[in-house]
């Protein structure tokens, strides 16, 4: 019995960590706007979401819900700014939940820093903030 504990405790502790994410409230990623911090913000919602709405600076991939392979390689056309800069790359999907922690563990896998790393929480459905809204590409 107390291997089968230990074994377990052992398996929820590599789950748990293999999800783990980092995640960036509404008000904090719109402080960072208005001080003009740097930003990389890699917008995974569909084409048709995106051109209705979408944060300023966004990188539109269009990965949603990034689960294959095909959508997690639309990700791959922000690694090169990415990778030529430090600043902290924020991950925006409809709705902060799987796609967003997929495309979190595919740029993670590509070699991007997780302290860079940040979702944002509630995605953009959770956004409170709709004047800072853009529309179009």
């Amino acid at each position: 019995m107390k291997r089968i504990s230990l074994v377990l405790m052992a398996l929820l502790t590599t789950v748990s960590t293999a999800v783990a994410a980092n995640y960036i409230e509404p008000l904090e990623l719109k402080q960072a706007f208005e001080n003009k911090s740097p930003l990389i913000i890699i917008d995974i919602q569909p084409a048709k979401d995106f051109a209705q709405q979408h944060l300023p600076g966004s990188v539109e991939t269009n990965a949603f819900p990034a689960k294959s392979s095909e959508e997690k390689r639309r990700l791959d056309k922000a690694l090169p700014a990415i990778k030529a800069s430090s600043a902290p790359v924020v991950i925006v999907c409809p709705r902060g939940k799987s796609g967003a922690k997929n495309s979190y563990e595919y740029l993670l896998s590509m070699g991007i820093a997780e302290d860079r790393l940040q979702i944002l929480d509630d995605g953009i459905a959770g956004w409170p903030y709709k004047e800072y809204f853009k529309q179009g590409r």
